[in-house]
């Protein structure tokens, strides 16, 4: 397992918690930024899918940031609906960088995450972009996000379970459809991919084979 390490940074309304993991490679290939699901409906950086998307980018070479959003664990400030949480995963990003130099950009996040890490893909034009169950209406249970979910990079890897009860498979299929964005649907997944982490993981993995990155 990747060595991981916690770290806090000064975010743009008070501190932000999260941890690294670090790849076993002294020079590491990419920086992985992961981004979780509503805190409000409990999400935090210690999420399921949000680990195993750490864990997986780490194994591909990368060094991998998930953290909380503000009001999360012990992330300073309250809820925004996408605004706030957008500038936070900006602040990791800057910090991110600032530690370790130049390299390219990898975007992900699980549901809200998604919707988040889409939005900031529009400032930050990562490399890589990876959205897990995206949120890509903006009425997400009785949550209205601050903003419709944008377009994205046509070889953005998405991945959305067949039977997602949160997301509805249709709403990203009409949301990618006028966008040409191919979507990889795991059949019987639910939202949070019971069982499926593994294969979750897999498809990350053979999406990376031999990319540059």
């Amino acid at each position: 397992m990747a060595e991981r390490r916690k770290f806090s940074l000064p975010g743009p309304v008070g501190q932000l918690e999260g941890v690294v993991h670090l790849p076993e490679s002294d020079e590491p290939r990419a920086i992985a930024l992961i981004a979780h699901p509503l805190t409000v409906d409990g999400g935090t950086m210690d999420n399921k899918i949000v680990t195993t998307l750490a864990n997986t980018f780490a194994e591909l070479g990368c060094v991998a940031f998930r953290f909380n959003f503000r009001g999360a664990g012990a992330s300073s400030g309250e809820f925004t609906g996408g605004d706030g949480e957008e500038a936070d995963l900006v602040a990791v990003a800057n910090f991110a960088l600032d530690q370790f130099g130049d390299l390219p950009l990898i975007l992900s996040g699980f549901s809200f995450g998604g919707y988040v890490a889409a939005r900031v893909s529009v400032q930050l034009k990562p490399r890589h972009l990876v959205l897990v169950g995206p949120s890509v209406h903006r009425l997400v249970a009785k949550y209205q996000l601050s903003s419709d979910m944008p377009q994205v990079p046509k070889d953005t890897l998405l991945i959305h379970g067949e039977k997602d009860e949160i997301i509805a498979l249709d709403a990203v299929l009409d949301w990618a459809r006028p966008q040409h964005v191919p979507v990889v649907v795991v059949p019987d997944a639910g939202h949070f991919f019971h069982r499926r982490l593994p294969l979750l993981a897999d498809l990350v993995r053979r999406h990376f084979a031999g990319v540059a990155l």
